[in-house]
């Protein structure tokens, strides 16, 4: 009997596009289960009780859950001439930092951007934003990828969040491109990898449904 792998998912999520990734660069095959994030399944709250969120790796039977330890599980049981984390061990603990630092600063301050209407609240979140995504081209530096020559995990880690940069400039009125040219260039490198793009949302799909999450729940009609 072979493996059965399931990942629950939902089509905006950053970080179930994490998933998707990592499974495509180590060619595994699976199932993918979309969720209604408002009327979650009982596959969903039974796999993930504690946070009761998405992504969830269900594989054989049993769960993983959490985008970046979804992340490491696929490194480490598939496909290891493809290793996602670097070989030496303060390298992988520098990526896993990162990786960190990514969801404690710019899922919070995207998600003001998109969920508040202009004023105050949306222009620290745009600032913060920003620097956020300045400290990761200082990271990425002179490198194609931050994996270095070619693509990593911690640029499985960010890519998701590109796919949201249309969404911010759209909801914020302000340009990524322009106050971090070198990251929007190492997206466009990311995206020539045929496995990343066939992976990830397309930007106007996400902005789509914000525009209608912002009018049918927020209140927010967005120009």
């Amino acid at each position: 009997m072979g493996e059965k792998l399931i990942l629950l998912d939902h089509f905006a999520s950053s970080f179930g596009m994490r998933a998707r990734v990592a499974l495509a660069a180590k060619g595994v095959a699976y199932e993918y289960s979309e969720q209604d994030l408002f009327n979650k399944s009982q596959l969903l709250l039974e796999s993930n009780p504690i946070h009761k969120q998405i992504p969830v790796l269900i594989h054989n039977g049993k769960p993983v859950c959490e985008s970046l330890i979804i992340l490491e599980y696929i490194d480490e049981v598939w496909n290891k001439e493809y290793p996602l984390l670097p070989p030496h061990p303060y390298q992988r603990a520098q990526a896993r930092f990162w990786a960190d630092y990514i969801d404690k600063k710019l899922y919070g301050a995207g998600r003001k951007i998109w969920s508040t209407g202009s004023g105050e609240e949306q222009e620290a979140a745009k600032k913060e934003l920003v620097e956020t995504l300045k400290q990761m081209e200082s990271q990425l530096g002179e490198e194609a990828f931050f994996g270095g020559e070619r693509l990593g995990f911690l640029d499985v880690a960010l890519i998701g969040y590109s796919r949201w940069f249309h969404t911010y400039e759209m909801c914020g009125g302000f340009s990524i491109q322009e106050h971090c040219p070198k990251l929007t260039q190492w997206v466009k490198r990311c995206l020539e990898i045929d496995f990343v793009s066939e992976s990830l949302t397309d930007p106007a799909k996400i902005y789509g449904s914000m525009v209608e999450y912002r009018k049918d729940v927020l209140g927010i009609h967005t120009p």
